[in-house]
């Protein structure tokens, strides 16, 4: 109910947020620059400064988590080598639909943003060498004081691996990592009890200052995703379905729309999981140890609709502040988008946080944020019920591979 409650809340300043800009900018424009001044203006700051906050911790945290999290590379075996490998390849086809779509229908140019407040200038983009030899940090502790996202990832990766070779011995260490992250968790949902304030200011002041084609512009970006989230569900989930399953893709989502529904609702693949993971045993045949496997990993690494979100919006923003993206910054935003997708958390409103790293990694203003932030809610709800329809396609795909044989060990010990 909280986050329906806060579903509700978010449009609501969505909504509110919008009248009174296109009002103010139609009937009182005069009265305007006072009110953003000291009212829109310091509502949507206020709440993407406790964002920016959270970014660096919540990426170590949750970055190590999700490499922590694969287990043991031989006791996964060839099931988590093809999840993995699934997951990854699907998030990478996710952010690449998103970032072509963006490039093509460019959502950012419909509207005339006054981005005066937010002025950028584009730095020359490093080479291919450079960049991959920049994401090794010669000082972690430097890296995340300086909010450089690549190298941040690297170590937490490099962190992780070390905490699954050491097992027990670093037990301690595990433990303070995932207490972190429930720290930042909690932060993250005080935060989000603050995001329709922020909703609205940041609304009124797009839309006060530009009125109309402050709308439009968010609408665009608004297209923009939906066409890339139906795309991928329909050709990447139903092509895995029909070609890697052998099933028909109807069927399947036939037989998944209750989860569906539920993480429409409550924007969390977490709190979707149960009703997934039961629906996709019961409906879609998948035998109940390749489900509690790849489902829950799922929800922890495979996040499709936050990578295509976060690929639509920096595009968006670039074009917005009139700054062309070379061939070297949209690999890094490939790169970047997969990796923060991995270590998204399932709970509303983090993806958003993730967008903060993706921007850096590329050098693209934070404030830029603040374009597309009153209409994500309600995006996120959409996203996250791609989220879980991938982690169930997964797990059909599985089954249908390795399944035979899980089934009749299974047989044998229940018949044992």
């Amino acid at each position: 109910m909280k986050k329906t409650s806060l579903t509700v809340k978010v449009l609501s300043g969505l909504v509110l947020g919008a009248i009174v800009g296109l009002l103010i900018n139609l009937f009182a424009p005069g009265a305007f620059e006072n009110l953003n001044t000291f009212l829109f203006v310091p509502l949507g700051q206020i709440f993407l400064s406790m964002i920016n906050m959270l970014v660096v911790p919540l990426v170590l945290f949750s970055i190590i988590l999700g490499t922590a999290g694969l287990g043991d590379p031989a006791k996964l075996g060839r099931i988590g080598f093809k999840t993995v490998t699934y997951f990854l390849v699907t998030t990478t086809i996710a952010i690449i639909i998103g970032l072509g779509l963006a490039a093509l229908i460019q959502p950012g140019l419909a509207g005339d943003f006054d981005l005066g407040s937010a002025s950028f200038e584009s730095e020359e983009a490093p080479s291919v060498a450079d960049t991959l030899l920049n994401i090794i940090p010669d000082n972690p502790l430097a890296a995340m004081t300086e909010g450089n996202m690549l190298q941040i990832i690297v170590f937490a990766v490099f962190i992780g691996l070390a905490l699954t070779a050491l097992g027990d011995k670093t037990k301690g260490i595990f433990n303070l990592v995932e207490q972190g992250n429930e720290i930042m968790m909690y932060l993250v949902g005080l935060v989000m009890k603050f995001a329709p304030y922020g909703t609205f200011g940041l609304i009124a002041t797009a839309v006060g200052s530009q009125g109309f084609s402050a709308m439009k512009a968010m609408g665009s970006y608004m297209v923009v995703i939906l066409a890339a989230l139906f795309i991928h569900s329909v050709f990447t989930y139903g092509g895995t379905v029909a070609v890697l399953a052998k099933k028909n893709p109807i069927w399947f989502f036939k037989k998944f729309a209750p989860a569906m529904s539920v993480a429409f609702s409550t924007s969390s693949s977490n709190a979707t999981l149960p009703v997934s993971m039961d629906v996709a045993q019961k409906e879609l045949g998948v035998p109940k140890s390749i489900s509690s496997f790849v489902q829950p990993l799922g929800a922890t690494i495979n996040m499709d609709g936050t990578a295509i979100m976060q690929g639509v919006a920096t595009m968006f923003i670039a074009q917005a502040f009139g700054i062309e993206l070379t061939l070297v910054e949209l690999a890094t935003v490939v790169l970047t988008a997969v990796l923060a997708s991995v270590g998204t958390a399932g709970v509303p409103g983090v993806g958003l946080i993730m967008l903060a790293m993706v921007l850096g990694s590329v050098g693209l203003p934070v404030e830029g944020i603040g374009l597309i932030i009153g209409i994500d809610r309600l995006l996120d709800m959409t996203r996250t019920a791609v989220n879980i329809t991938g982690d169930a396609a997964c797990a059909v795909y599985v089954a249908e591979t390795e399944g035979k044989r899980v089934l009749k060990r299974e047989e044998a010990e229940a018949n044992a």
